[in-house]
Parts: structure tokens; C-alpha cells; sequence
């Protein structure tokens, strides 16, 4: 088991956080003494905070730059679509 102590600011990583639960992308954006403030990426970005000693079941893989700006691109553009298709 895992803990949030372990991933470094500005850095994307996968985690599976429980047993059974999907893969989720996420970026350490801050760090403070006990806590990081963490965006969660799925439909829509999501903003929280974790304990640092909140558990994380599996790191599977810290994100390269290359692999980041293909996500970006493809993210950007499925939220784009997704404008479009409400301005119709």
C-alpha cells in the first residue's frame, strides 16, 4: 500500500486508489506540511486536497512529458467537441 507522501509536485501519475476501483489520472499540483492538493481527471477536472497518509492501493505509472502532452491533446479535444456540441 501507497500513500500520497510518495508522489512529487507537478507530476501526473495513474493510481488505482481501492482494490477493484477504475484507473484514475491525477497531477500534485501543491504540496503543504500534511496535505496535497490534488486534480483528479475524468468527465471534468476535479480540485481536492489529500492527507498526505490517505492510502493509494497501486502507482502504476508516473506520466512522462511525452505521454502528457499526448493526453492533453486528446482531453482538450474531447472537452472542445463537447462545447460544440451544446452550442448546436
Amino acid at each position: 500500500m501507497y500513500s500520497y507522501a510518495l508522489l512529487e509536485s507537478g507530476c501526473y501519475y495513474l493510481i488505482q486508489e481501492k482494490e477493484n476501483a477504475n484507473l484514475s489520472l491525477i497531477r500534485i499540483n501543491m504540496e503543504s506540511d500534511h496535505c496535497v492538493f490534488v486534480s483528479l481527471f475524468g468527465d471534468e477536472e476535479k480540485l481536492v486536497w489529500k492527507r498526505k497518509t490517505d492510502p493509494i492501493l497501486d502507482i502504476i505509472e508516473l506520466l512522462d512529458d511525452k505521454a502528457v502532452e499526448a493526453w492533453e491533446s486528446t482531453y482538450n479535444k474531447d472537452a472542445f467537441n463537447y462545447e460544440e456540441e451544446e452550442d448546436e
